[in-house]
């Protein structure tokens, strides 16, 4: 059996009790942290906590050939993710590839950013549209690129009244803050002509799953200039908001009064 397990938002003690139950009695274990992290713990602690040695997987061996895997034909192997297994697409592969080869599967589900962003900030779960990823710039011939499509799908849910939760990409050890995805946002509106875009309201979270999480509410443009702290950050475009969005913005997030008025249903 190939069991996916996640390890949730934040440190080693986010696992659930049958993940935990499931990395302790596995004959192999195995993780893989560049598609998230655990940003409030280390290797070490979580070997110390689960009580097993773990082989940290790297990018080709999950997306490439991954040979690990053939050990779940007569093993049970744990493979440990940030997060609910199943977000990325990536883990999605694997597991049906894994199938494809004959060798049976399991998703231990856990807490991620997805289910915990509308906790958080109070906005309906009900209410987001699809989300997307703000990439770093890349430079092409010299042209710095930018991605339009973070902002294309900002403004498609934001056509149908609904929210959009933005990741912000992690690179080589990079951990893109809200700082850096706003200002991407703006330029790329700024070059399609949209100026209203940077006025537009904001939800910040910095780590999520923490004690000192941190979540600020305000305008885009405003949010580029907010101390976060560190990482991991994701950023949020509501929609037009029920009153009971735009109490629980002004008292979780510290919206001004003023800028919600604008955005109620």
């Amino acid at each position: 059996m190939l069991f996916f397990v996640g390890l949730g938002l934040y440190d080693e003690r986010d696992i659930s009790l049958k993940g935990l139950e499931i990395v302790r009695s596995a004959d192999a274990v195995y993780a893989e942290f560049y598609t998230s992290r655990l940003m409030g713990t280390s290797i070490d602690r979580l070997e110390r906590l689960y009580g097993r040695k773990m082989k940290i997987l790297s990018r080709p061996e999950i997306e490439g050939e991954p040979e690990w895997i053939e050990e779940a034909r007569e093993r049970n192997v744990a493979l440990l993710v940030a997060g609910d297994p199943m977000i990325s697409t990536t883990h999605l592969d694997l597991r049906l590839r894994a199938i494809e080869m004959g060798i049976d599967t399991r998703v231990i589900h856990a807490s991620n950013i997805a289910s915990a962003a509308p906790g958080i900030t109070g906005l309906q779960n009900y209410r987001f549209g699809r989300s997307a990823t703000v990439p770093f710039p890349h430079t092409v011939r010299g042209k710095r690129i930018l991605s339009s499509t973070p902002y294309d799908a900002v403004k498609d849910n934001l056509s149908r009244d609904l929210h959009t939760l933005l990741y912000l990409d992690i690179q080589d050890g990079r951990f893109m803050s809200i700082n850096e995805a706003a200002d991407i946002l703006i330029e790329v509106s700024d070059g399609r002509g949209d100026d209203g875009f940077a006025s537009h309201l904001a939800v910040g979270i910095a780590r999520a799953g923490s004690e000192d999480m941190c979540v600020r509410a305000g305008a885009l443009s405003d949010l580029r200039r907010y101390s976060f702290g560190p990482p991991l950050h994701v950023l949020v475009i509501p929609g037009r908001l029920h009153f009971m969005e735009a109490k629980a913005l002004r008292i979780l997030a510290g919206a001004a009064e003023e800028l919600l008025s604008g955005y109620e249903l």
